[in-house]
């Protein structure tokens, strides 16, 4: 059963990579206020926006730790080096959409988004772990008392910033992605979560039989 686990987070981690980039090539939009600040950082300070994806991941999980270790797993660290990779191969592949700054790039990155919230809600159904923003975003929460929706609606405010004042792009989707993302991300992770507990019932009684 593990190795299902393990497949469906790794399809999960390289789905949402996917997304990402396909809004990348569409910034001028506007991104998620993490990837403002990563793309903000990438054109300031220089290395890839991938790179960035994994000091900034990996940083979280740092405070993730010390705040309460039991939000981090082994897949939150896969998460945040697998991300930032795809992401730089699919960048360096140039394969995907170029921006025509025309009503097809609203189409384009719409779809990245919806890509995104797929990938997001298989790899955190697989249970190998959150990745770091998420982990982030409930240690502070559990440990401040506040809410895990104002715990992300003040760090994202704080991210979005942040990468605004460092020239990320943020525009009309910035604001609405979130909108957009979390219903895909929550039915796609509950139907997963489904699948997984059918197959686990499955094997448990085909075992049985076996004894």
């Amino acid at each position: 059963m593990i190795y299902a686990r393990i497949f469906l987070y790794l399809i999960g981690n390289i789905v949402f990579s996917y997304g990402i980039t396909i809004t990348i090539k569409m910034q001028h939009l506007g991104l998620h206020p993490w990837d403002v600040l990563n793309v903000g950082l990438s054109e300031k300070v220089g290395l890839t926006i991938g790179s960035w994806n994994v000091i900034v991941g990996i940083m979280l999980i740092v405070v993730a730790l010390i705040l309460d270790r039991s939000y981090v797993r082994i897949g939150t660290f896969l998460n945040a080096v697998l991300v930032g990779t795809f992401v730089d191969l699919y960048l360096w592949l140039d394969i995907l959409p170029q921006a025509t700054h025309t009503w097809i790039d609203l189409i384009i990155i719409v779809i990245g988004i919806v890509v995104m919230g797929i990938g997001g809600g298989m790899y955190n159904a697989a249970g190998i772990g959150s990745g770091p923003r998420d982990g982030f975003m409930l240690s502070i929460s559990d440990k401040s008392g506040l809410s895990i929706g104002k715990v992300r609606i003040i760090t994202e405010s704080i991210i979005l910033v942040l990468g605004w004042l460092i020239g990320g792009p943020v525009f009309i989707i910035t604001f609405v992605f979130t909108f957009i993302q979390s219903p895909i991300f929550q039915f796609i992770y509950l139907r997963f979560m489904k699948y997984l507990r059918r197959f686990e019932l499955k094997l448990n009684e085909q075992k049985s039989r076996a004894i």
